[in-house]
């Protein structure tokens, strides 16, 4: 039979993995097998969580800059309209922190959103 010259890339693939599953209780911290479904387990949730993290925060921020909209006597879709009209490119992040921080160059954006708006209904008419 040959030799096998892989070294300890089992043992080290192994600690990889025991080590990933360090803090579980009992013997999914103990046994690989065990250790193993719970890291891969663990990192699905992982991957999902990241993507709904995502999602969460684009909810949030829209939400919130709604309802700095609505103070502004404005609705969302219309202001982000508007925001294209008027050529403003902010991210809806950066939206949403003006509104929270500083309403009052919000206010301003949502002003010259309305203003492209009313240009537009103008050319049109």
């Amino acid at each position: 039979m040959p030799r096998a010259k892989r070294g300890n890339k089992r043992l080290e693939k192994r600690k990889k993995i025991l080590a990933l599953a360090k803090g579980y209780r009992g013997t999914k911290s103990k046994l690989y097998r065990s250790a193993k479904e719970s890291v891969e387990r663990a990192l699905n949730f992982a991957y999902t969580g990241r993507k709904l993290k995502k999602r969460d925060f684009r909810k949030l921020w829209i939400v919130r800059i709604n309802a700095a909209c609505r103070l502004n006597d404005i609705k969302y879709s219309q202001f982000v309209h508007g925001l294209k009209l008027a050529g403003i490119e902010l991210d809806r992040k950066s939206l949403a922190d003006i509104a929270v921080k500083q309403p009052e160059t919000f206010a301003m954006i949502a002003g010259q959103a309305k203003d492209a708006i009313g240009n537009q209904v103008q050319a049109n008419a």
